[in-house]
């Protein structure tokens, strides 16, 4: 079996609108313009739409897509499931949405070449439109996880565009304490502290 370069991990929850909007086929259409290998894996967290069976016809109809159905759990661990099944050298994980878009790769594998083992995307810090309390209270978390945790030069911890090699990401993965837990919730599940975590156990 040829060797894996690019794994796209991607969380999936209730995404009917998207993916008939064709945020997957942007996704496919990208990808096959690239020279190295790549798989994606969508990993769809117990949707109650009809994100799950939308899913399963594009996968069926494009090579190199492969589906995780697993009961709702929260982004967490979808992400997590998703990754630990990646076979990828690099591993990204990317919102299905495509808020980011995946061709932002470009900017991303060159700093693997450069010797990292961990690189993550940063969305604009000032918001367009966002009410001045927002603005106020995201400087103040930022102000709190550079003391505390020590995520200085971090301006944006949330953006869900974050691309590890395999063997740092199953390294990081395997020590999370707060998100690890694989047990089925009810209703949405806020994993905002998801994201700090997994960067704080990259830093050490």
């Amino acid at each position: 079996m040829k060797p894996i370069f690019l794994s796209v991990v991607i969380p999936s929850f209730n995404e009917e609108i998207n993916i008939r909007l064709g945020a997957l086929d942007k996704v496919s259409r990208y990808l096959e313009r690239q020279r190295y290998s790549w798989e994606v894996i969508i990993v769809d967290d117990g949707s109650t739409d009809a994100t799950a069976s939308l899913l399963d016809a594009f996968a069926q109809n494009n090579s190199g897509f492969a589906i995780i159905h697993n009961p709702h759990q929260g982004k967490a661990a979808t992400v997590i499931g998703g990754v630990r099944h990646a076979r990828g050298s690099i591993v990204l994980f990317s919102d299905l949405d495509q808020a980011t878009p995946l061709s932002q790769v470009e900017k991303i594998l060159p700093w693997f070449e450069k010797g990292f083992d961990v690189v993550i995307g940063s969305r604009n810090s000032r918001r367009e439109g966002a009410p001045m309390l927002r603005l106020v209270m995201a400087r103040g978390f930022m102000i709190l996880r550079s003391v505390i945790l020590g995520l200085s030069g971090i301006t944006d911890t949330q953006c869900g565009f974050k691309a590890f090699r395999r063997p740092e990401a199953l390294r990081i993965f395997d020590r999370l304490s707060l998100y690890k837990s694989g047990h089925e919730v009810v209703g949405s599940m806020v994993t905002a502290g998801f994201d700090i975590e997994l960067l704080y156990i990259s830093k050490l």
